[in-house]
């Protein structure tokens, strides 16, 4: 495995759209979305402000020092939230539009929060204005951007290159012979790692030096599926097979602190769930099997029962069939398949998180059974164990429920890319995503 120095994270799809001629360049400049954001969203607001909204009197020191209050919240709520938006922007698959309300949403509800119990005087009008504002013009910002969103790729023949052609939200120009200059594309993807003729070897330095992209074909492969290709072990963003080890341990930290509090403040409706489930069906409300956890360590999961309670199903092939839940499994019950659809059949591993043995966010525990087979059939399986695994996590956005080999390998792809790019900015990226697909009810069976 060769070291090297990264770049600095940025999707391919946004280095690519900073090529572009026209508007679309200029709409993504940073200067440009920020100080746009701030003149709408922190001035316009103060001169539209109506007479009277600041205690009729702009001139006295209370509503002077009541404005600039407003104005620092409304500003520190802009930065914040746009810097969020940019790093959740990133990750392949991700839909910037979609995040600009909740990303807003949380950052003016942390300053209005945080103006409220330090009782510092602000104004509804401006804080409320300044959000509207702000929305508007990124969401105008996006329009404008999916206009002139247009992807021409150079490909390099030679290795493994010509099968990013399979790839969507790209046009894809095979390059036939080394004499002919790149032009009218916006990057240049080869299979760095093949040997090449010295002719296209030249042809790459060139179109370097001319300044357009140049792409390894696994870097595109990953900035737009989400997936880690598997047929080697990777090192992750850090240079490094080991996730960030100070993040892991905030991570915990933060994932024992949330799930005490959930667990308090969602005693009741766990108690009532419990009960209706031994009303609906015999059997005990809550569901415990072995799973394969971090490091390879096996730990009971405990879970909301949803199926009909059945006898032990044996060894080998039997026991590995019995751990499969199935499309349209006969075996779950009608509250059961409301309680997969919504998650609250999850919830009961927050005792799990607070054993340590779980993350809320990870590779999603496998039964035992099924994680030996696992580890037999398909290379690196164990890999996925270097981090906690979660109630949710990136396969299980991007995938839903899996238990086929081959669906198991395309998972694998997904559990690899979270473990690479492992940071605060996927897990927040992730848990947006949850409540979506919490919403949706997707891959839930």
């Amino acid at each position: 495995m060769r070291g090297r120095r990264r770049p600095r994270r940025r999707s391919i799809l946004t280095s690519l759209t900073l090529r572009l001629g026209g508007p679309s360049r200029f709409f993504l400049r940073i200067r440009f979305q920020l100080l746009g954001a701030l003149i709408v969203g922190v001035l316009l607001p103060v001169l539209l402000a109506p007479t009277g909204s600041l205690s009729g009197n702009f001139v006295s020191y209370a509503a002077a020092q009541t404005l600039r209050n407003s104005v620092f919240a409304c500003f520190a709520a802009i930065v914040v939230g746009f810097y969020f938006h940019r790093r959740l922007a990133i990750f392949p698959g991700v839909n910037a539009g979609f995040y600009i309300l909740p990303t807003f949403t949380a950052t003016y509800a942390a300053a209005m929060l945080i103006l409220f119990f330090l009782r510092i005087d602000y104004s509804r009008f401006q804080l409320l204005a300044s959000f509207l504002t702000t929305l508007a013009w990124f969401f105008a910002i996006t329009l404008v951007v999916r206009r002139y969103e247009t992807y021409r790729m150079a490909i390099v023949p030679g290795g493994e290159a010509d099968r990013v052609q399979a790839l969507e939200g790209v046009e894809w120009v095979r390059l036939s012979r080394p004499e002919r200059e790149v032009d009218g594309v916006h990057g240049l993807v080869a299979d760095l790692r093949a040997d090449m003729p010295d002719e296209w070897e030249r042809l790459i330095a060139d179109t370097a030096l001319r300044g357009i992209p140049v792409f390894h074909l696994k870097q595109v492969t990953e900035s737009l599926t989400g997936r880690t290709e598997i047929e080697h072990l990777s090192e992750n963003t850090l240079g490094s097979l080991n996730p960030n080890q100070a993040y892991l341990k905030l991570k915990q930290w933060a994932d024992w602190v949330a799930a005490l509090v959930m667990l308090v403040v969602l005693a009741p409706l766990l108690l009532l769930v419990a009960l209706a489930i031994r009303l609906d069906s015999p059997g005990p409300a809550l569901f415990r099997q072995q799973r394969m956890g971090y490091r390879g360590e096996v730990f009971r999961v405990c879970k909301f029962r949803t199926m009909r309670q059945e006898a032990p199903a044996g060894e080998g092939e039997v026991a590995r069939r019995a751990a499969m839940t199935r499309d349209n499994d006969e075996r779950i019950t009608a509250l059961g398949r409301f309680l997969r659809r919504s998650r609250i059949d999850e919830l009961p591993q927050l005792y799990n998180i607070l054993r340590g043995e779980m993350s809320w966010i990870g590779p999603r525990p496998e039964a035992l059974v099924l994680s030996q087979w696992y580890e037999k059939e398909l290379p690196f399986y164990r890999y996925r164990h270097i981090v906690r695994p979660g109630i949710t996590g990136w396969a299980q956005i991007n995938q839903g429920h899996v238990a086929e080999k081959d669906e198991v390998l395309e998972k694998l792809h997904y559990d690899f890319y979270y473990i690479k790019n492992f940071s605060p900015w996927l897990d927040l990226l992730i848990v947006l995503k949850t409540i979506s697909t919490m919403l949706t009810g997707f891959g839930a069976r």
